[in-house]
């Protein structure tokens, strides 16, 4: 990404169907430098500038045009080391002149304070950066609980609402007993039917619950576009109005039959409430796994501060800070042991259900659980750095990415709704002009249900949740998908390219032959010393070896590593070569001698290297790196999927070709450099296959970055896991499998969803138009589309993987 390349989420409300997302879309889109997708789900947009071209006061402002509200969020914060009015005063000042804040407000009295902000411009530690450098230490009040409990007062919002819809329209059900054609022996009182009682109760329900609608129609009609909105409000606003001519009408001449419709605009706004109310509470559920995620969080850590042991919440550890933790408790941030023994559950955020030992010098994940001994740790990544943190922000632009078939919902909603009203003139007129000349009350009865039976709430929704649920299952498993575009490509996967080192192996290989021919154990010191500068796994393999044979590693300045043919070095005024034949017929170097010696070695599995001094051949050791004991089950797994395996390494043939055996890889690209991964992925995609290339170290960025599907192993290179397209948790190459089932399970969901909202929708428009479908009948299936579209989405939860 550029310098001048810029990210942003922008919350926007009053989006009530999938039009209104493209709508917005397609007109940010047309702003020079933005490339935006907007999640109708999620109700945000995530913004791509390029801020050269445009800022995002431009942005924002251009969603405000378009009638939509931009999200604030409100944080509450509680700031140490105020004495005077004079410290509240500046603080506010300086927090209501930064960018990005609407409104501040700091109370001396409670050492509190309440910060309005977008946050599309800052993020809450922006905020409390600011009030630090300000010399005041700040923390956030607000957590998951307070935000969960804003989203139950909404919901409650809707239940009365929905209540109040329900008393109103009630009577007016009630009347409809009186239109039925036969007589079924239910009382109808005459106050029911008299026009100006049932004007009374549906006004409230038409003008005051039915009041966002008129504002979302407005909206989108000022902007040149429709919605849901417009075809309630157009419906219902029909049937009201023509209720009030006829109640007017009848009020001018009592002997004349008024044709009311005050209980089909009454009845249709609160079945249309029940619909948003199923659509909110199973929409919250789309959310459950980020939730899980983000209850895991330790909320207490015990840092030793000058000695002493005090508590302190989590988000207040530091780096550098020394904590304690004892059997039962979370491990607050991600660091290090620096004293103590213990093992600790990982399952969380790895999957692996054997607690894992842990010593001085090891690494530990926050919110995994010390299982059975006191360490001492060193924080080393806190807040937003920690590896829970990094999870749930790949899942969070997960969730809130569009995939491409969510495009093409889009662009079939935003024309549905102009055809719709059309349809619905067309079918008002050809019954009042040849269905029942003259006739008002059918006419509008046809028009009004094809209106409500056409609403495009389903084919906005049929995407984005199946995203969300499928994104967050993958999460439980450990399977992080970096966007929706990843979650829909994964499953068309025809080829898997495998790196060996640290993926199809342990990457953690040991010294298991060393044989010098002259100089001795003297060979291993300069062996050791020439390989102490290399960071390659099978250099750290030669040190540690070393260490146990009692030589103290003495690292040299003189060093250069040759990728794909081992390193040269000088130790002692000696010029060192070690590495494979390569190297050796490049240095001129004679090892004709010793080859059936390598054979043999490297039929074993064993990576095997000569060693050289002063171009001379002293000797040579070997290397092995064991498989993964879930390997050779998750490659048969991927074969049974039907995908064709290759594992590429800079191993020699015969090296790799044994690792491949015994996992059940038969295509092995061997002696590759690490530049020419990239090559194979290409080469491969020539032949017209889709690749997923899975790799770990900084050397498999290239090839990551040009696969169809990259994915990183998360034991492995931070450059991987930015550059890859899916991470998998705790190094489990069995998750490779999970993942193309569950995306192949993912799209499957989401066409069905597209199918039965479009075939809904079809059938649905001809048979209203016919007079077959009753408008408050229509209102009711309309809102249960919504609804079993959502629910199918969480049928995924329970999918097996």
């Amino acid at each position: 990404m550029s310098e001048n390349k810029k990210n942003m989420k922008i919350g926007v409300t009053g989006m009530t169907c999938s039009a209104c997302s493209a709508r917005i879309e397609k007109v940010l889109n047309k702003m020079d430098g933005v490339d935006v997708n907007v999640n109708l789900a999620m109700e945000q947009a995530n913004v791509h500038y390029d801020e050269s071209e445009v800022d995002p006061e431009q942005i924002q402002a251009r969603i405000e045009k378009l009638g939509y509200g931009v999200k604030t969020e409100r944080v509450e914060l509680d700031i140490q080391g105020m004495t005077c009015s004079a410290c509240s005063t500046r603080i506010q000042k300086v927090l209501n002149k930064t960018a990005g804040v609407n409104e501040a407000s700091i109370n001396l009295a409670t050492e509190a304070g309440v910060v309005e902000y977008d946050p599309g411009k800052l993020s809450v530690d922006d905020i409390i950066e600011k009030v630090k450098k300000l010399g005041y230490s700040a923390v956030t009040k607000q957590n998951r609980e307070e935000q969960k409990e804003q989203k139950e007062e909404e919901i409650q919002q809707k239940k009365r609402k929905l209540w109040i819809s329900a008393i109103l329209s009630l009577p007016l059900l009630y009347t409809m007993f009186a239109h039925l054609p036969w007589d079924i022996g239910v009382p109808v009182p005459p106050l029911f039917m008299n026009p100006w009682f049932q004007f009374l109760l549906a006004t409230p329900v038409q003008f005051y619950i039915g009041a966002p609608f008129y504002k979302g129609a407005y909206r989108a009609l000022s902007n040149k576009s429709a919605n849901m909105d417009v075809l309630v409000a157009l419906g219902t606003s029909a049937a009201y109005f023509y209720s009030v001519v006829e109640g007017i009408r009848w009020q001018m001449n009592p002997e004349v039959m008024p044709e009311l419709y005050f209980e089909t605009s009454a009845v249709l706004i609160t079945l249309i409430l029940v619909g948003k109310l199923f659509e909110a509470l199973a929409k919250g559920r789309t959310t459950a796994a980020l939730t899980k995620l983000l209850n895991l969080q330790a909320k207490e850590a015990t840092v030793i501060r000058e000695g002493q042991e005090q508590k302190v919440p989590a988000e207040q550890v530091q780096v550098g800070d020394e904590i304690l933790v004892k059997p039962g408790e979370k491990i607050p941030v991600d660091g290090v042991v620096i004293s103590g023994v213990t093992s600790i559950d990982e399952s969380m955020i790895t999957g692996e259900s054997i607690p894992v030992d842990k010593e001085e010098g090891e690494a530990v994940i926050g919110a995994t659980i010390n299982k059975n001994g006191t360490i001492r740790m060193r924080a080393e990544r806190v807040g937003k750095d920690t590896a829970l943190s990094g999870i749930v922000k790949i899942v969070e632009e997960a969730q809130g990415s569009k995939a491409p078939i969510q495009r093409t919902a889009d662009n079939i909603s935003g024309i549905f709704v102009p055809i719709v009203v059309g349809i619905a003139i067309v079918t008002f007129f050809i019954w009042f002009s040849f269905v029942a000349p003259g006739e008002w009350p059918p006419a509008l009865e046809a028009a009004i249900a094809v209106l409500v039976i056409a609403c495009p709430c389903a084919l906005g929704l049929a995407t984005p949740t199946s995203i969300m649920v499928g994104t967050g299952k993958g999460a439980e498993k450990g399977i992080l998908f970096k966007g929706g575009e990843y979650l829909e490509g994964t499953q068309r996967l025809t080829t898997v390219l495998l790196d060996k080192t640290g993926t199809v192996t342990k990457g953690k290989p040991e010294v298991t032959d060393f044989v010098a021919f002259d100089r001795g154990s003297d060979l291993l010191s300069i062996v050791v010393a020439a390989e102490k500068s290399s960071e390659h796994p099978l250099a750290e393999a030669i040190v540690h070896y070393g260490e146990e044979q009692g030589i103290s590693p003495i690292g040299t300045p003189d060093f250069e590593a040759i990728p794909g043919h081992g390193i040269k070095a000088v130790v002692d005024g000696k010029n060192i070569d070690i590495g494979t034949r390569k190297l050796m017929k490049r240095e001129d170097i004679d090892f004709a001698f010793y080859e059936e010696d390598m054979v043999k070695l490297e039929q074993e599995g064993k990576t095997a290297m000569f060693i050289a001094v002063d171009g001379r051949l002293e000797g040579f050791i070997a290397v092995a790196d064991t498989v993964k004991e879930t390997s050779k089950q998750a490659i048969a797994d991927l074969k049974k999927l039907g995908l064709h395996v290759y594992m590429v390494t800079g191993d020699n043939e015969r090296t790799a070709r044994a690792i491949a055996k015994q996992v059940g890889i038969d295509d092995v690209f061997a002696e590759v450099l690490p530049e020419e991964k990239a090559e194979k992925v290409k080469e491969l995609q020539k032949r017209g296959e889709i690749v997923a290339m899975v790799g770990d170290g900084i050397n498999d960025a290239p090839s990551l970055a040009t696969a169809d599907i990259g994915i990183a192993i998360d034991t492995g290179s931070d450059v991987a896991i930015e550059t890859a397209d899916i991470t998998l948790v705790g190094g489990d190459l069995s998750h490779l499998s999970q993942a193309i089932r569950l995306s192949g399970k993912t799209m499957r969901n989401i066409r069905q969803n597209l199918f039965w909202a479009l075939a809904y929708n079809s059938a649905g428009i001809p048979v209203a138009a016919i007079g077959l479908l009753a408008p408050w009948v229509a209102g009711a299936a309309m809102a249960f589309s919504s609804v079993s579209v959502v629910t199918n989405s969480l049928r995924l939860k329970r999918a097996k993987i």
